[in-house]
């Protein structure tokens, strides 16, 4: 709300000013972090840049790269399983800390078996959740209603976030932004940074797509703007994050069953190595919009691209954590703009 309603006054936009380049740096800092740890071997690394050219160069849509990624993880755990061996799994732990309640040799209790009866119970009732709350949408407002597919849509992306956040926000930029017109590029790039900001998940930054879609398109009109503002991030916040807890429930069984078998981790190896990809297709596109905001037949933001060197070299070199490398960049800026003339 405060974003919404003082987001121009100088101060404020001087902060985000300095926010944006430290965005720019932090996401380019995660592909970094995530291929140093899952990129182990050639055939990997050729994974990884295939998915950034088929997202960057040719606009594949990210469900599409999931699916590709995971199937060729598979035949190569078939082919070459040596080579999709190197996902999943813990690494040994080297501190004791005393006797755990639940080790990795305590027999698993009844209730956490495995059965189909229960997969099946608890599908169903997931399911009955969801299509209740779809319903109760879909009676007050149409199913071409605002919060009706924002429900639909943030549904569909509860089912992408394979990789994290970083993998399935691009997937949520090409639909509220460039599909629905929710928010604008530049505000989806504010809600990253303040999604940073945070010790929570990154993807709670759906929350604050929701509220500004609520606001800006005035969904129970110009004299109820935190209202609808209000109601558009919890209808996001449900639906994102109600799949979640149904796969909990579904695949908690599952999870020592398929620990280590090669026909699970194999694809999941394939899909980590795409993301990869998908997340440095993210920073360039943030690198982009920050360094040229009105094109590459405008300006270029020199400051900004200082700013995104530095903080890089912060993450990298001396492993700053994030949030006093964003404090640090949103003080530059805001130093810099108010000096500005």
């Amino acid at each position: 709300m405060i974003y919404l309603a003082y987001g121009n006054v100088p101060a404020v936009a001087g902060v985000f000013y300095g926010i944006k380049p430290a965005v720019t740096a932090i996401v380019l800092f995660a592909a970094y972090r995530i291929g140093s740890r899952a990129l182990k071997n050639g055939l990997l690394w050729g994974l990884a840049a295939a998915a950034f050219l088929a997202i960057f160069a040719f606009d594949v849509p990210f469900p599409a790269i999931v699916l590709a990624a995971g199937l060729i993880g598979y035949a190569g755990g078939r082919i070459a399983p040596e080579k999709f061996a190197t996902g999943g799994g813990h690494g040994k732990v080297k501190d004791s800390f005393g006797a755990a309640l639940i080790a990795d040799d305590t027999p698993t209790p009844e209730h956490a078996r495995f059965s189909w009866a229960r997969f099946v119970r608890v599908s169903l009732v997931g399911v009955a959740i969801w299509a209740a709350a779809m319903t109760l949408l879909v009676v007050q407002f149409g199913w071409q209603g605002a919060f009706t597919q924002m429900g639909w849509f943030f549904t569909k992306a509860a089912l992408l976030t394979f990789g994290g956040a970083y993998a399935v926000l691009p997937y949520v930029y090409q639909g509220a932004v460039e599909h629905y017109h929710w928010l604008t590029p530049l505000q989806m790039m504010d809600g990253l940074a303040l999604g940073e900001t945070t010790p929570g998940p990154l993807i709670m930054v759906v929350a604050f797509v929701g509220f500004v879609g609520g606001w800006s398109q005035a969904l129970f009109g110009p004299d109820a703007l935190f209202l609808a503002a209000a109601s558009a991030a919890m209808v996001v916040t449900f639906f994102t994050f109600l799949p979640s807890f149904i796969f909990i429930f579904l695949g908690g069984p599952l999870v020592e069953n398929t620990h280590g078998d090669l026909k699970f981790t194999a694809p999941l190896t394939g899909i980590t190595a795409a993301v990869v990809g998908v997340i440095l297709n993210l920073a360039v596109f943030f690198a982009y919009h920050v360094m040229w905001p009105q094109g590459f037949k405008g300006y270029f933001e020199w400051f900004s691209a200082l700013l995104s060197i530095a903080a890089l070299i912060a993450l990298l070199r001396y492993r700053t954590d994030i949030i006093p490398v964003i404090l640090g960049c949103g003080a530059a800026g805001l130093v810099y703009r108010l000096a500005m003339p």
